[in-house]
């Protein structure tokens, strides 16, 4: 394992997320046929969580198990505020950030990330 890789302290996980996004211009999401990795959410029932990486190796980790026919994919940050999150808000889906080995961390709104994003690039 690498020193930089993410830890089971979630609030650091999450904020090495803004930074890290906005220095590559991108974020990282698995895609697989039939569309994008999702998971349940662990603190809404009947609510789904879209994870996303700040790092192409931290999401190439979960490109296993049952994403293992799944690939990483890059995603412009500017296309990934302007379209994504407020398209993710209106598909009522959740935002899980820099999620760990064991698929566990932040879930926000995705205006709340949008929100966080804008004033991380100012």
């Amino acid at each position: 394992m690498q020193a930089e890789s993410l830890s089971d302290d979630f609030e650091d996980n999450c904020a090495r997320f803004l930074p890290e996004c906005a220095g590559q211009g991108c974020v990282w999401a698995l895609e697989g046929e039939e569309g994008f990795a999702l998971c349940e959410s662990e603190k809404y029932p009947r609510t789904e969580v879209m994870p996303f990486w700040s790092q192409r190796e931290f999401a190439e980790l979960h490109a296993d198990g049952d994403w293992d026919d799944y690939h990483v994919v890059a995603i412009d940050l500017e296309e990934f505020m302007d379209d994504w999150l407020t398209g993710m808000h209106e598909d009522v889906l959740l935002v899980g950030i820099n999620w760990n080995d064991e698929l566990e961390g932040i879930e926000l709104e995705p205006l709340d990330l949008l929100e966080q994003l804008e004033q991380e690039l100012q």
